[in-house]
């Protein structure tokens, strides 16, 4: 008499998804995070942008904080979602660059605004990361 063994079938272990945030305040908490630990960059999104010079990837490159919005929420600085888009346009309603708001209400204008307040020379990593977490109490009290 022989005895037939089926070996169990082996499922490809998966990762689980990322959790990404799914409301503004929670945004602004991730991306505070993400230049909190990354760093704040100044003049572009990332440093070497095209990869020039530089191979580490870049969402772990110090980034500009629209860059962080759009990581928090796609996993790449570059890449954006509806909600990066409507956390930069509250965002940028909040800063004022030399006492003004942003001129014009495209996002590309926004988020030119939002580049330009972080691009201030004595802008720092802890001012970025403050102002962040000030606009998520903010949404989080007006919710």
């Amino acid at each position: 008499m022989t005895t037939s063994f089926q070996t169990p079938r082996v499922l490809p272990l998966r990762e689980a998804p990322i959790a990404r945030p799914t409301t503004l305040h929670a945004l602004y908490r991730a991306a505070a995070r993400i230049i909190a630990v990354n760093g704040l960059y100044k003049g572009d999104f990332v440093p070497d942008a095209f990869d020039r010079e530089m191979t580490v990837p870049h969402f772990l490159r110090p980034m500009s904080i629209v860059a962080a919005l759009k990581c928090a929420t796609s996993g790449d600085p570059h890449r954006t979602t509806l909600l990066a888009d409507e956390a930069i346009a509250v965002l940028a309603l909040r800063v004022e660059v030399d006492g003004e708001g942003p001129l014009f209400g495209g996002i590309f204008d926004l988020e030119a605004h939002v580049d330009a307040w972080g691009d201030l020379e004595s802008r720092t990593t802890e001012s970025a990361v403050a102002v962040l977490e000030a606009a998520a109490v903010a949404c989080e009290v007006a919710a």
